[in-house]
């Protein structure tokens, strides 16, 4: 399927778009990602057929937007832990409360949370603020790993640009759960590999 140029949209459209209720498909530095704006998070689970149990990932630009929804008691130990691996291919699930929550994983009291090693996202993070975000594919199906592959599985959304895409890793984020102080548990293996 080609890509018509008004699907492919500058950070500054695309976060305008973004902020005006439309998902978009932007580029990661493991796996092309399904995003939208956290107040309009809803959409992803509806777009990619996923069970609403399944939590949205809250991706940002940088570690201090991120972690100023996390409950005080994990504070340390998430910045330690951010520090050590951000931006990269680590996503830190962690107790919050509020909104976002709500919006991301509801009737649950945590976040996942990634600052991703993409200048290209994290150019348009800048501008849109952080976003609930999901891989790009129909849930069950197999991962996409470029825009065209993004598109041709879900074709009415916009994409960042410029193209072609930064190529991925290919592997989905380590996902790691804070347990308690010092404390963490993996809960998917990935493209990091933690000494936990």
């Amino acid at each position: 399927m080609a890509l018509l140029p008004s699907a492919v949209l500058d950070a500054s459209a695309l976060a305008s778009r973004l902020h005006a209720g439309s998902a978009a498909l932007l580029p990661t530095d493991t796996l092309p990602a399904l995003a939208a704006a956290p107040v309009h998070a809803a959409q992803l689970w509806t777009i990619k057929q996923r069970s609403a149990d399944k939590p949205l990932i809250l991706m940002g630009s940088t570690p201090e937007e991120l972690l100023a929804h996390v409950s005080p008691l994990a504070l340390e130990d998430a910045w330690s832990m951010a520090r050590r691996y951000w931006p990269g291919a680590l996503t830190l699930v962690l107790p919050a409360s509020g909104v976002l929550v709500e919006a991301l994983n509801p009737g649950a009291f945590t976040l996942g949370l990634r600052v991703p090693d993409c200048g290209v996202i994290r150019c348009l993070l800048k501008q849109s603020g952080p976003l609930a975000t999901t891989s790009a594919n129909l849930s069950g199906a197999a991962p996409t790993f470029s825009a065209d592959a993004a598109h041709t599985c879900f074709p009415g959304l916009p994409l960042l640009g410029p193209l072609p895409w930064p190529t991925p890793s290919g592997l989905a984020s380590t996902v790691v759960a804070w347990q308690g102080t010092g404390r963490w548990h993996e809960l998917r293996r990935g493209a990091v590999v933690l000494e936990l």
